[in-house]
């Protein structure tokens, strides 16, 4: 049976399965390549990755307190780190999805300099993951087609194709 919890929960299966399935080409790269980057991504594709999944770590953080630490840029981490940092970020979106279906979750956002305090902050972060994963990815995936490297196909039709 589908219920909002169900689709909710499928943009997120997928934002741990596109962003782990793109780490599948990936660790076949050089570092040169892997610290490639084309004008108007975030930075190199290893940059990007890491950006993308300390971001995750961050909104899940914001969810469950108010008292997130000052941003540091991570830099670039290798992805014999961020795989398994990504597996469990996974389980803490399950979390967080059971938390929101228990009616349990409640994140507030406060003491930002360009917002003002947010309560009831749940939709908004979990709105930015799904489109933070998807910005950086596709920047990643463009820069792999610039460089001529074949590109990983993460979209929800290729997603839904290996859920059967």
């Amino acid at each position: 049976m589908t219920t909002p919890s169900s689709e909710l929960r499928a943009f997120f299966d997928h934002h741990i399965w596109a962003t782990s399935k793109l780490m599948d080409p990936l660790e076949t790269l050089g570092s040169e390549t892997l610290d490639s980057s084309v004008p108007g991504t975030y930075g190199s594709i290893l940059a990007t990755l890491t950006h993308l999944v300390f971001a995750d770590d961050r909104y899940l953080t914001r969810l469950t307190t108010t008292d997130v630490p000052e941003f540091v840029d991570p830099g670039s981490k290798p992805l014999s780190e961020l795989r398994p940092m990504m597996r469990e970020i996974g389980e803490r979106w399950t979390q967080m999805l059971d938390a929101l279906d228990a009616g349990t979750l409640h994140a507030r956002i406060v003491d930002r300099e360009d917002m003002d305090d947010l309560d009831h902050a749940e939709g908004l972060l979990l709105l930015q993951a799904i489109h933070h994963g998807n910005d950086h990815r596709t920047q990643i995936c463009s820069t792999l087609g610039a460089l001529g490297l074949d590109v990983p196909d993460l979209d929800g039709w290729a997603y839904w194709e290996t859920l059967r």
